[in-house]
Formats: C-alpha cells, sequence, structure tokens
C-alpha cells in the first residue's frame, strides 16, 4: 500500500512540474515580444490601446485577469496612472500605481459619465449611435406614429419648427424621428433582418389630439411627411466596454457601413447581420476576413472554370450595439482594406 501511494504521489509530482510551466507559458504567449516593462498613461488613451502594447491580442486581457486578479478596471485608469509588468510565480501580471499608493483592482463593465478616466475604445466614433434607434425591426415603421404636416405651410420641417402627427400619445413626451430606410439583409440568404432607421431629429408633443402638435427641438436632417417617431428610451447608453471573444462560434458579414464612407477603415463603423438573438453582445469581438475572389482559371482548357481563393484575416471589430438580429461594430484594427460582404467570425 506504501509503495502504491509513493507511486501516486510520484506521478503527481511529475505532473505538477510539467503541467505548471505549460500555464506560465500559455499567459506568457499572449505577451508582445517588444512589450514594456513600465508605461505611463497620458490623455488621448485607451485601454484597447494600452492592451495592444502588452498583449498580441488585445481582447485576450480578460485571460491575463484570469490569471491575475489585480489587472486594472477601465474605468479606474487616468491619465498619469502608470501600469507595471511583473511576474508572480512565473505568471505575468499587471500593476498599477497612482501617486505612492497601489490600488487593487478586479474586472467589471458598467455605464456611468465619463469623468477623466481613459475609455476602453474610442467613444468619440461611436457616441451618435449609441442611444439613437438606428435599426426598425419588422413592422415597427408601419405601427409607429408618423407626421402628416407642418405648421405654417412648411413643406419640410426641421429645429425651431411644429408638425402635425397621427397616432401619438401624451403631452410632453419626446420623440425621435427616423426615416425607414434600405433593407438590412443576410448577407448569405438574402433574408431581411431589420431596416436601417435614418435619424432626423428630436421633437417634443405641445399637443394632444389626432393630429397631435410636436415641436421640433434639434435637427439633423430635414424632416419630411411620412417620418416616423419612436419614443426616446430613459436607458443610459454603454459608455465603458469589456472587449472579450463571444461564447458561442460566431458566423456573419458585414453587410452596410455607416456615415456614408465607401472604404472601410480603423474606427470606421459596420453593420453585421447577427445580433443579440445570435448571442452577441456589446464588447464581443470579430475577427474580419477578406472574402476570398472568385477568379477564372486562365491555364485550363476550360474558360468556365473557376476557383475561389481563401479568405484572408483584414482586422478586428468589436461589437458596441446590439439588436435582435444586427449590430454595430467599430473597427479596430485593419490590416488589409475591408469591404461589404466581407466574413465576421468568432476570433
Amino acid at each position: 500500500m506504501k509503495r502504491v501511494c509513493k507511486n501516486i504521489l510520484r506521478q503527481l509530482t511529475i505532473l505538477l512540474v510539467f503541467t505548471l510551466p505549460s500555464v506560465s507559458a500559455a499567459a506568457d504567449t499572449l505577451l508582445r515580444d517588444d512589450h514594456p516593462q513600465q508605461y505611463t498613461v497620458v490623455k488621448g488613451d485607451t485601454l484597447w490601446d494600452i492592451a495592444g502594447r502588452f498583449l498580441r491580442l488585445p481582447w485576450r486581457w480578460p485571460d491575463i485577469w484570469h490569471v491575475n486578479p489585480q489587472i486594472a478596471n477601465p474605468h479606474l485608469i487616468y491619465p498619469g496612472d502608470q501600469l507595471e509588468l511583473v511576474y508572480i510565480n512565473g505568471k505575468p501580471q499587471l500593476r498599477m500605481s497612482r501617486g505612492h499608493r497601489s490600488v487593487k483592482l478586479s474586472p467589471g463593465v458598467r455605464s456611468t459619465p465619463w469623468d477623466g478616466a481613459i475609455p476602453t475604445i474610442p467613444v468619440d466614433a461611436i457616441a451618435p449611435f449609441l442611444s439613437r434607434p438606428y435599426v426598425l425591426n419588422d413592422g415597427e415603421a408601419e405601427s409607429a406614429p408618423y407626421i402628416v404636416a407642418f405648421a405654417d405651410d412648411h413643406i419640410l420641417g426641421g429645429a425651431g419648427l411644429s408638425a402635425y402627427v397621427r397616432s401619438l400619445g401624451s403631452v410632453g413626451a419626446k420623440y425621435h424621428v427616423v426615416r425607414p430606410g434600405k433593407p438590412y439583409k443576410d448577407g448569405e440568404t438574402g433574408e431581411v433582418l431589420g431596416h436601417e432607421a435614418i435619424y432626423i431629429g428630436s421633437v417634443e408633443s405641445t399637443r394632444s389630439g389626432d393630429p397631435a402638435t410636436v415641436f421640433f427641438n434639434s435637427s439633423q436632417l430635414e424632416s419630411a411627411i411620412g417620418d416616423r417617431l419612436l419614443p426616446v428610451g430613459d436607458e443610459r447608453p454603454w459608455t465603458n466596454f469589456m472587449p472579450q471573444s463571444p461564447e458561442g462560434d460566431i458566423n456573419g458579414s458585414i453587410i452596410s457601413v455607416l456615415n456614408g464612407v465607401s472604404q472601410i477603415g480603423q474606427y470606421n463603423v459596420v453593420v453585421i447581420d447577427r445580433g443579440s438573438n445570435d448571442g452577441l453582445k456589446p464588447g464581443h469581438v470579430l475577427r474580419i476576413d477578406q472574402r476570398g475572389e472568385t477568379v477564372r482559371d486562365v491555364v485550363t482548357a476550360d474558360s468556365r472554370d473557376t476557383v475561389t481563393l481563401p479568405d484572408e484575416e483584414a482586422g478586428i471589430l468589436m461589437v458596441f450595439r446590439s439588436f435582435d438580429r444586427v449590430s454595430f461594430g467599430l473597427v479596430l484594427n485593419a490590416e488589409r482594406p475591408i469591404h461589404l460582404a466581407d466574413r465576421v467570425r468568432t476570433p
């Protein structure tokens, strides 16, 4: 019996000797070869930028959090803070110092007003898309209140003018004015997933009735008869994100790019054909693959012979807002030209 116990202990010892270094090595491979030992946060930094200085894959910093629970919470990093890379029991971890005191931090996500802490990503690039209703589900536009005329014989409306609306609610309520746009379609099947909602402006109801009267507090585009009204919600938009890989296997496509740009690059906002129904949520990071082109094989005798080239990795995006069947993502890195119909998938 003693001999058996000794053999078991010997096997456990050998297992630990070979297993523990592998855990450390796995964590160490996340680090860039040229990573700094120390870094002082400066104004204009984002947590994504800082993570990219230390890690090969910036969204993998939760793995370091798992190894080291003292990594910095995005909300608590400020310009002037110092980050230092150290090894504890062979495992890398980042420590933060502020002045003469050390702060123990843990990862988390919350939405709060900006108070000088550095953001996770460039929030300015996505601010207009965080709270406005940019996607209409099937039937939502048809059932929404709509503008039938403008006051004082105006053909179009805008800030400082009044309009008349059918099927409106109580006085004092605030609404977004939107115009139904092009359909968002699945990149593979062509199924309609929703419709673009072009943001026009904001109004407040001033008189009930049918039609009711509303006043334009602001406008981004000129309003036209038929524009729809959607109630303004009281939810606060996310401003801090925790980038991470989706739990499931996501495979989709880029189906639109916002702000009217034709070339997709870093910090452009794109629409993908997967949403919360597919398990996507703000903070999920997806790899972008440039879809392989189908070309004719000029070597063979058959002029109809074609070959599809393999997909090539083109960049990384992070979902910052998800609707039922589509999501908005910010391109954080672009290694190749990115186009409509390029694929997105779990990294």
